[in-house]
């Protein structure tokens, strides 16, 4: 601790912008990794749950009310809204073919629940991507403003290089710091997030081809 404080109060502004940077930068990546990571980790689970007591519900009202007990995250039971979503009388939607409306409905609902799995991927590729180069720019930086302190004494020597350049160099290893377990958590995140669309694909298919056999049937779905 001695020595982040000597170093903060040795650096100017621009090193002390960048210190904070990084530090903000550290602060969202691990609130997002351990919020992402509760997420996903129940989504997975409610998934390998949820699906199969669903099917094995006598009726569509049964197993949406047992599915939505199960769907904490909400993943499975806005595709269910969706196909039991009645078209509004004289709209393109009611004249359109039914396979394709039903398509259309499950792969919009998909999509805003993929878009809810990948929240905040963006954010840790850019933490990941981007804080060396910032760490980077304040060792260099750091360096600058360390020769220009030595030059004014006029003399040197490698104890006066030594402390103010490895000083500055921490600057580089607080960035690795930070983007190394943002570039861990996306890469695992991106395997859940691509595991959880797998089923929830399979789900969908599953769910339009039931509509579809029961139309054909005559017997038509009920909403709950």
């Amino acid at each position: 601790m001695d020595g982040l404080a000597r170093i903060w109060s040795a650096g100017d502004g621009v090193s002390r912008t960048v210190a904070v940077l990084l530090l903000a930068m550290s602060v969202s990546a691990w609130v997002l990794i351990l919020w992402k990571g509760w997420v996903l980790t129940r989504a997975r689970r409610d998934l390998a749950r949820a699906v199969p007591v669903f099917w094995s519900a006598p009726d569509v009202p049964t197993g949406r009310t047992q599915l939505a007990a199960l769907d904490r995250e909400q993943v499975l039971v806005p595709m269910l809204d969706a196909l039991l979503q009645q078209a509004a009388p004289g709209t393109l939607d009611a004249g359109s073919d039914a396979e394709s409306r039903l398509t259309r409905l499950l792969r919009d609902a998909l999509h805003r629940v993929l878009g809810q799995l990948q929240l905040g991927q963006v954010l840790l590729a850019s933490v990941g991507s981007t804080a060396p180069f910032v760490g980077l720019f304040g060792t260099v930086w750091g360096i600058y403003h360390a020769l220009l302190g030595i030059s004014a004494t006029g003399s040197i020597s490698i104890d006066k290089v030594a402390g103010p350049v490895g000083e500055s160099l921490i600057m580089t290893a607080a960035g690795l710091a930070v983007a190394i377990p943002a570039v861990l958590a996306y890469n695992v995140f991106g395997k859940w997030v691509s595991a959880c669309e797998a089923d929830l694909e399979g789900f969908a298919h599953d769910l339009r081809e039931m509509a579809l056999g029961t139309r054909e049937r005559g017997d038509g779905l009920r909403a709950p």
